[in-house]
């Protein structure tokens, strides 16, 4: 990709209102620092994150990039990738679960988190763990004219 375009365009179709199955899918984990959920340093740990895939000569599933907002301090990422990648935090994930998109601004995210409950519950699942796909950076988002953002929830 070149700098104009850093995030790939999503395609919303793709992961709207899907239940899927993850078996031992690969991720590398990294902490971002937020003040009141306010993500301080995300796009130097993303840099990190790339450049450690990079020198891996490995690829990012999908740009699949997990938030899992653990305080209103602190927010631990999971970027998708083919395969282990050395000198980081290599993770993985399985289970059933569950996503939905939403599109607009980030101070909706509290209305699409209750309207994600109600979603789950109305396809008889409970959610385990929740996580939110930020799909493009800001500038990308503006450039396409869309803010995509997915719940991805691990669901029983």
């Amino acid at each position: 990709m070149n700098e104009e375009q850093c995030c790939p365009q999503f395609d919303p179709k793709l992961w709207d209102g899907k239940l899927f199955e993850w078996n031992n899918k690969k991720f590398i984990k990294d902490k971002v620092s937020t003040f009141l959920n306010i993500p301080l340093n995300f796009g130097s740990v993303m840099k990190r994150l790339d450049e450690n895939v990079r020198n891996a000569d490995a690829t990012m599933s999908d740009f699949v990039c997990l938030s899992d907002h653990t305080s209103k301090w602190k927010m631990d990422l999971y970027l998708a990738v083919d395969k282990d990648i050395p000198n980081a935090n290599n993770v993985t994930l399985s289970g059933k679960f569950l996503s939905k998109v939403y599109e607009g601004p980030f101070k909706d995210t509290g209305k699409w988190c209750k309207d994600f409950q109600q979603y789950a519950t109305s396809k008889n699942v409970s959610v385990i763990k929740w996580y939110m796909w930020y799909t493009t950076c800001p500038k990308c988002a503006k450039k396409y004219g869309k803010n995509y953002v997915v719940i991805v929830a691990e669901v029983k």
